[in-house]
């Protein structure tokens, strides 16, 4: 069998989900969308039942699978319904969605359920993606609750640059934020993981941790409670094959990669079509058999190429840590120009283990 492993470690997140929610205070809602940034959701979630206050996903059929395999907790749906037929669906299941925009009001309005929804009402305090306006959030609010289709509203909002080193635009949306909802009672969420992480005035009653979820920090630069994350997903292959090449070799796909000494190459059960990112450049940190090693070389479909030169006893059959505990996912997403999360959601072809 292809020795290309995920293994995912629950006990890992579960840590990560108990700092979230430490930090932040109040509840928190284990953000699980993408089937769990790719690391399974039902398994996931199984496991954090134990010590969550819900769930957040994407959407309806990420839900669905969560109610069909027994999971009882709180749902979120992220993005709300795509049309209002869904709304018998959520009601059926009992599960909580986002309203974000006036057609999606309209649906709630327009529908007659035995049992009232919980809402979670959307303001759009700055990212300019999805929510109602300050100005018409309260008329929203208010015929939401009028109507009687409701037995409680979250108010919530999303942060566009929570990560970034200035917190100003963060400051500014909560400052957005407050003032519409003034006076308005009931619950509030603001903060995902980096609100959690870096603005003390975002943590409110609920938190939605992602990122931090899986152990991945999702601030590029910063190291706030880095130390304490724990990876959850560590994808490992191993080499099966090494070849010895001269000085001023190219080597692989568009020769873009020359030796510079004479070098020893392995080759390891990892591409592209597995998910590992084509663009990371040569240099992207690998562990082998525990030690530094880098990429060489273009990524291909099925393999890519490491640098044994400087490790002597690795050979064929050596475990390579693609990222995990000692190669950060950041760093091989900052290699590829691209984020973590992207890199994580993109694994596939891995054999997943579950420990």
């Amino acid at each position: 069998m292809r020795p290309l492993i995920a293994e995912i470690r629950l006990a890992h997140a579960e840590h990560n989900y108990r700092l979230a929610r430490a930090r932040h205070g109040g509840r928190a809602l284990a953000t699980i969308k993408a089937n769990g940034y790719g690391h399974g959701a039902l398994q996931l979630a199984r496991h954090l039942s134990a010590c969550a206050d819900g769930f957040a996903v994407s959407c309806l059929e990420e839900a669905v699978s969560l109610r069909d395999a027994g999971i009882d907790l709180p749902i979120l749906l992220l993005e709300g319904v795509f049309e209002a037929a869904e709304l018998r669906e959520v009601e059926q299941r009992g599960l909580w969605l986002v309203v974000q925009n006036p057609e999606q009001l309209a649906g709630v309005l327009a529908s007659r359920p035995a049992h009232p929804y919980r809402v979670w009402l959307k303001m759009d305090s700055g990212m300019h993606r999805a929510g109602f306006a300050p100005d018409d959030y309260r008329q929203a609010w208010d015929r939401l609750l009028s109507s009687t289709k409701v037995d409680a509203i979250v108010k919530m909002t999303h942060f566009a640059n929570a990560d970034a080193v200035d917190p100003a635009d963060t400051a500014r949306q909560i400052e957005v934020f407050d003032r519409a909802v003034d006076g308005l009672p009931g619950a509030e969420s603001l903060a995902n993981s980096a609100g959690i992480l870096l603005h003390p005035s975002a943590r409110r009653d609920w938190a939605r941790p992602g990122i931090m979820l899986y152990g991945a920090s999702p601030c590029a630069g910063e190291r706030v409670l880095a130390d304490a994350l724990k990876p959850v997903m560590r994808l490992k292959s191993r080499v099966f094959g090494v070849r010895e090449l001269p000085a001023g070799q190219a080597l692989g796909y568009g020769s873009t990669f020359v030796t510079s000494r004479p070098t020893r190459v392995g080759l390891v059960a990892c591409g592209y079509a597995d998910g590992y990112p084509r663009m990371a450049a040569s240099g992207c940190p690998v562990a082998v058999d525990g030690g530094a090693s880098c990429l060489i070389g273009r990524v291909s479909m099925d393999m890519l190429m490491v640098d044994l030169t400087d490790l002597p006893a690795s050979g064929i059959g050596s475990e390579v840590e693609l990222w995990g505990d000692l190669v950060p996912v950041n760093q091989v997403a900052e290699s590829a120009g691209t984020v973590g999360y992207e890199v994580l959601c993109n694994v596939k072809r891995a054999h997943f283990e579950y420990c």
